[in-house]
């Protein structure tokens, strides 16, 4: 016995791209995430007494050097991108804290900052820069010739 499959219509496609509510919600769990860990930072800077001060600044300790150990490793599929940037994202974490602790320094406020200041040079380190896209366009010129 066979089955056969019968498309129905043309709007089925196999990239579920149909319009429609709830159909992508990526882009507002982003927005979310996004907007949950600046409060959380920013709770932290003005060390606010409002009881979501905590699990908001532990999870921009999290996501921030998460998102920013991700945008490097863009080679990985997603499970071993999302494992590896996590692990890196607490490796991090770890590090800022025992530097701070080593000597005498440690503060939540300083502890913030510098996790937003690595997690920036590593986001920013994994951007393509236009010096780059013109050596390529020049290697591509010269092996034609």
């Amino acid at each position: 016995m066979q089955t056969i499959r019968i498309k129905t219509s043309s709007t089925d496609d196999a990239e579920g791209a149909r319009p429609g509510p709830g159909r992508d919600l990526s882009p507002l769990l982003a927005g979310a995430a996004t907007a949950v860990g600046g409060v959380g930072a920013l709770l932290a800077l003005t060390d606010s007494d409002w009881p979501l001060r905590g699990p908001f600044t532990l999870f921009f300790l999290l996501a921030a050097p998460t998102a920013a150990i991700a945008s490097a490793l863009r080679g990985l599929d997603p499970f071993g991108r999302t494992l590896a940037s996590l692990a890196g994202a607490v490796v991090l974490n770890m590090l800022v804290a025992q530097g701070m602790l080593a000597v005498h320094r440690w503060s939540v406020p300083g502890g913030v900052v510098a996790v937003t200041a690595l997690s920036a040079l590593l986001f920013l380190s994994s951007l393509p820069r236009p010096a780059d896209r013109i050596l390529k366009r020049m290697r591509k010129v010269r092996w034609r010739n």
